[in-house]
């Protein structure tokens, strides 16, 4: 095949062979319409593949519903046929139809298309045909072409040419379709039907039209397709013939003023429509111009279009707005390149580094006395900075002269002065002339500019006159509270109120009135001010309440002047009788549980309560305390640290009427469990001490050593009271340790001698451990023993006085004297056939659940030690009370 001839686009080749893409060759038959329409194609379609195109509307123009009767291909307006899916014609012809329908007008038509298998035509007559036929397509397959936008011609102008290498073996005409040929732009382009040579009839905008993409096809007269449809691209080639332009006519920035060099200000940006990534639009930026021109301020990043400060000297006071020209330029700003203009406008933000100043150093103004809420002058106030900001409104303070907080100065927000206004009365005759202090600021801080200098604040003194006026008298307080108790006779005296003239600082010929329409509950004199009672006030009586009212009075001067007062009165209850407690004996045992006081006001009134209660006695607080119950009593309870005892406590008791009264109670602090084991160990007079049981039981067991010696005294010798020195030492052994809780021994011994001298008198046995109660009566001395094992010390101390006085025994002279009189007394308890002298002396102990520190304490049991008392230092408290009463006073 011979090389096809150079197209005008500058390309000489031959057309590249071509594997058929969609495995197609279209043969459209249009002999008449609706009648059957035949394509070749190859023996296997991919999915999607263009089968070819039937002319639809000439067999029906108006239809609505196309539809395929094999579901394996699918048809679309413009009856172009497609596959759907894979198909492989095993036989040479396949067929389907194509169903036309128009509702409206209910017609139906029907399109047969036959698929035929496609065979190759073999030619007989020489073989060098055959070696053409198997020879690559080159020229149906021309490399894209391109067009330069704006050309100026000659049109029409030849822009490219397709053929077809079957157009040897056949006659091929060659059509084309597409945008510029047959859908908008139209007629941009055409092919010659013989050449394949494709031309455009004008001038293109790439702007507008980048590229075109247009189909040719290359048939036989008798509509036979050797080729499968051409896509063809024709690129429009871009001419820079577009400027750049900015996105905005004006760009609006905004700096502080005194900035670094280097802020960043703003971005200005432009746009160009010519082809992006190319010189055409590679702008670049520059400053053509700047107002004011010097000094310069601003540059401009040429690629980015970034402008910043050039220096830190902006100042709002000295130009608060710059103007920039600023200019943009294609081809990357060489000089051919397409240029525009744009203008940026900055504006110098304002920060307070200008601090505000008095235009004078001292201003005067006068006011007249007892004036208030009056505006007395105004303070301009200057400053540079912008107006109406933050940096330009002042606020005033007046540092010194206002101590008495007479003046007040605020700011007048629309003309930025300082009004000066006096809030509390002046008093000509305490001072005639004020000297204030006022100073100035900005309601923000101060900024330090590089070149500014520290902030010195501004000053000014204001002298103000107080001028002299003739005033009325003024009362002295202005509000007089007074009480007056109720029933009280009319013409009392219950209080002076009087008035002073401000001028001469006395209260001559000062006359006295109550305004009319006061309560007539006080009269006043007029010439004294001494105000009485005018009635008799009884809270009681329905007028009377509510028991208080305002009573205005005036003060007149010989002048005319008046001044006024307010007397409060108030009509009070008054107690007739003293206030009482009931009751007033309390008893409190070991659980320290409080008992309730309660105070009683025999002259009822609801305004008596609530009470008041307190000790009187402030060193009997130490050892009580009380709580609040009710409005009417309170708790009292004693501490922990205290002993027991009987106390008298006084308790100040006070209403809300100021009315006082002291009552004593009597408290007995006793160690019981319940009150009625108090009681009947009898009344305890004065404080006193309870003791535990192991105390109690040395103290008996003391008792009957003693007790049996004074018994051999006096009934086996019938002597007086031996005499015998006894050490110091003898309160201490009265305490011996006894670890003998069982019966003792049988003790037989023959020196026994009987007792003669002792009376007893038994009485009923006492519980829990076994204890004696019993009175014993020897030496004209009572021992009272409580059954419940307690003993107080005023009971025994008649007799340990008396023992200390006859003579003192030594320890070891004790033991031996007494040790063979108890064996005796021990075997003679056992002798008696009615166990009388058992029952009193010897007695079984009960099991006490757990061990002591002294162990036993049997009546028989022998000390040989004296070391053997150290537990007595260990004693608990009751213990170690009993232990403080027998040592050495």
């Amino acid at each position: 095949m011979a090389p096809a001839a150079a197209g005008p686009g500058g390309w000489l080749c031959r057309a590249a062979c071509q594997q058929l893409l969609f495995g197609l060759l279209v043969l459209s038959l249009f002999c008449e319409a609706c009648k059957k329409v035949t394509f070749n194609v190859p023996s296997k379609l991919e999915a999607g593949t263009l089968v070819g195109r039937v002319n639809l509307k000439e067999c029906l123009k108006s239809a609505e519903l196309i539809s395929s009767s094999d579901p394996d291909f699918r048809i679309l307006e413009d009856g172009s046929v497609y596959t759907t899916n894979i198909i492989s014609l095993s036989s040479e012809k396949k067929t389907f139809v194509i169903l036309l329908q128009d509702i409206q007008k209910h017609e139906e038509k029907k399109i047969h298309v036959n698929l035929l298998a496609h065979q190759k035509k073999t030619h007989k007559t020489r073989h060098t045909r055959d070696t053409v036929l198997r020879r690559a397509k080159r020229r149906w397959a021309p490399i894209p072409s391109s067009m330069m936008e704006n050309s100026l011609g000659p049109f029409p102008m030849q822009i490219q040419q397709v053929q077809s290498d079957t157009a040897q073996n056949y006659n091929i005409h060659y059509s084309a379709s597409g945008p510029g040929i047959d859908r908008d732009p139209k007629g941009l382009f055409y092919i010659e039907r013989e050449t394949g040579n494709i031309f455009a009839t004008g001038p293109v905008d790439r702007e507008q039209y980048p590229s075109f993409k247009i189909i040719c096809f290359a048939t036989t007269p008798d509509g036979y397709s050797p080729e499968i449809p051409l896509v063809h691209t024709i690129r429009i080639e871009d001419d820079n013939d577009n400027a750049p332009c900015f996105t905005h006519e004006r760009f609006q920035f905004h700096v502080p003023e005194h900035c670094k060099a280097g802020t960043v200000v703003g971005t200005v940006t432009a746009e160009d429509l010519d082809e992006e990534h190319t010189l055409h639009t590679a702008l670049r930026y520059r400053i053509v111009s700047e107002q004011p021109p010097l000094p310069r301020m601003f540059s401009v990043h040429h690629e980015s279009g970034v402008i910043t400060t050039l220096s830190s000297q902006l100042d709002r006071e000295t130009v608060g707005k710059h103007i920039l020209l600023i200019e943009v330029r294609d081809m990357a700003g060489q000089p051919f390149g397409l240029c525009n203009t744009g203008t940026a406008i900055i504006t110098v933000g304002d920060i307070n580094d200008n601090a505000p100043y008095f235009g004078r150093l001292t201003y005067e103004t006068q006011v007249k006395e007892n004036q208030m809420n009056v505006e007395i002058l105004r303070i301009p106030c200057l400053d540079k900075d912008e107006l109406n900001s933050e940096s330009w409104y002042c606020r005033f303070s007046i540092v010194k002269g206002n101590e008495d907080n007479h003046f007040t100065i605020t700011t007048d927000r629309n003309t930025n002065e300082g009004i000066l206004c006096v809030v509390k009365a002046l008093d000509y005759e305490t001072t005639s002339v004020k000297i204030l202090e006022v100073t100035v600021a900005n309601e923000i801080p101060y900024v330090v500019v590089p070149y500014s200098s520290a902030l010195a604040q501004s000053t000014c003194t204001v002298r103000v006159t107080i001028l002299d006026d003739d005033e009325g008298p003024v009362f002295k307080p202005c509000l007089l509270p007074i009480n007056i108790d109720e029933c009280e006779k009319i013409g009392t005296l219950v209080d002076k109120y009087v008035a002073v003239d401000p001028e001469t600082g006395n209260s001559e010929g000062i006359c006295y009135r109550i305004a009319p329409g006061q309560c007539d509950w006080i009269t006043i004199d007029e010439k004294s001010g001494e105000l009485r009672t005018a009635r008799l006030l009884d809270r009681d009586r329905p007028k009377m309440i509510p028991r208080e009212c305002n009573v205005t009075v005036l003060a007149i001067d010989q002048n005319g002047k008046t001044g006024t007062g307010t007397v409060w009165v108030t009509v009070v209850p008054v107690n007739r009788y003293s206030l009482k407690l009931n009751p007033t004996d309390f008893l409190i045992c070991r659980d320290r549980k409080p008992v309730l006081i309660t105070a009683i006001d025999p002259d009822v009134s609801s305004r008596s309560v609530p009470f008041t209660f307190d000790i009187a006695d402030r060193s009997m607080g130490s050892g009580w305390q009380t709580a609040p119950h009710d409005a009417q009593s309170i708790y009292l309870s004693p501490r922990s640290d205290i002993p027991f005892g009987t106390y008298k406590i006084p308790i100040s008791v006070r209403d809300s009427g100021g009315k006082q009264g002291t009552s004593m109670i009597t408290v007995r602090y006793c160690d019981c469990t319940t009150p009625s084991d108090c009681d009947r160990s009898g009344r305890q007079s004065s404080p006193f001490i309870t003791l535990g049981v192991w105390a109690i039981l040395a103290m008996i067991l003391g008792s009957l050593l003693l007790l049996l010696i004074l018994i051999t005294l006096c009934g086996c010798y019938g002597m007086g009271p031996v005499r015998k020195p006894v050490t110091d030492d003898l309160a201490n052994h009265h305490l011996i340790i006894s670890n003998t809780e069982a019966p003792g021994e049988e003790v037989m011994d023959p020196n026994i001698i009987p007792l003669q001298a002792a009376t007893v008198n038994t009485s009923d046995h006492g519980v829990g451990m076994g204890t004696i109660g019993h009175e014993v009566k020897t030496g004209g001395q009572n021992f009272e023993m409580s059954k419940g094992g307690h003993q107080t010390l005023e009971s025994v101390r008649g007799y340990g006085q008396t023992a200390m006085d006859s003579g003192r025994y030594s320890y070891s002279e004790w033991q031996n004297f007494t040790h063979s009189r108890l064996g005796e007394k021990v075997y003679m308890c056992r002798q008696d056939e009615e166990n009388k002298h058992s029952e009193d002396y010897v007695l079984p102990y009960n099991y006490e659940g757990r061990g002591s520190l002294a162990g036993s304490v049997g009546c028989c049991s022998d000390q040989q030690e004296e070391e053997g008392l150290d537990f007595l230092d260990q004693l608990e408290p009751k213990f170690r009370t009993l232990a403080e009463t027998c040592i050495k006073r």
